[in-house]
């Protein structure tokens, strides 16, 4: 016999929630829909990025497919907590690019009662964990991840493959720059392995 367990929303106390995958994979998208919403319901909603990341537009977030919200554009994760005070929802693109203190300011807005989602990179593009997004993982009440089709074979992408050579961890690109790609097609340049 099958059981369905349905999840309840919280009742008058704040959480988080993570979107996390590759790149490609509707981070962004879901995102925007998940803020949509909210906006629907007419709940005061803030949403943020970091300043690096002009790909598109530097005042709001903007999917692969061209969604876009207006944002408020920041260098350092602890500016959200002065432009939140009023919100009920706070929304955060790309946290893989915002320091370590995210986390904390993340929780702390939740413990004001605050609705936290937080779309991000899980792993850079060797593979590797990205911060701070494991320790977002580790403390939010929901979390939905994210695949993309590997643009290689179509198989389903976890992995993100960087394009252009590059050793920096923080490369700021699109299609430009990174493909989506599964565990079999997904590789590391050998001049990186040893590092």
């Amino acid at each position: 016999m099958m059981q369905f367990i349905a999840h309840q929303t919280p009742q008058d106390t704040g959480w988080i929630e993570v979107i996390c995958g590759c790149m490609f994979s509707g981070k962004t998208e879901e995102l925007i829909r998940r803020l949509r919403r909210a906006q629907i319901a007419k709940q005061d909603v803030k949403i943020f990025k970091p300043k690096i990341d002009e790909r598109y537009e530097k005042k709001k977030i903007v999917s692969h497919s061209e969604a876009s919200l207006p944002s408020i554009a920041i260098s350092k994760s602890v500016e959200i907590l002065k432009h939140s005070k009023d919100a009920d929802v706070i929304g955060i693109d790309e946290a893989q690019f915002f320091d370590d203190d995210l986390v904390e300011i993340c929780n702390h807005l939740a413990d004001e009662g605050k609705r936290v989602i937080v779309a991000g990179l899980d792993k850079d593009y060797k593979g590797v964990p990205f911060e701070p997004m494991p320790q977002l993982l580790a403390v939010a009440e929901y979390i939905s991840k994210t695949l993309a089709i590997c643009m290689n074979c179509g198989n389903p992408a976890n992995m993100t493959q960087r394009k252009v050579e590059s050793q920096e961890r923080v490369l700021v690109g699109a299609l430009d720059s990174y493909e989506a790609r599964c565990r079999k097609c997904h590789y590391i340049p050998e001049s990186e392995e040893e590092e």
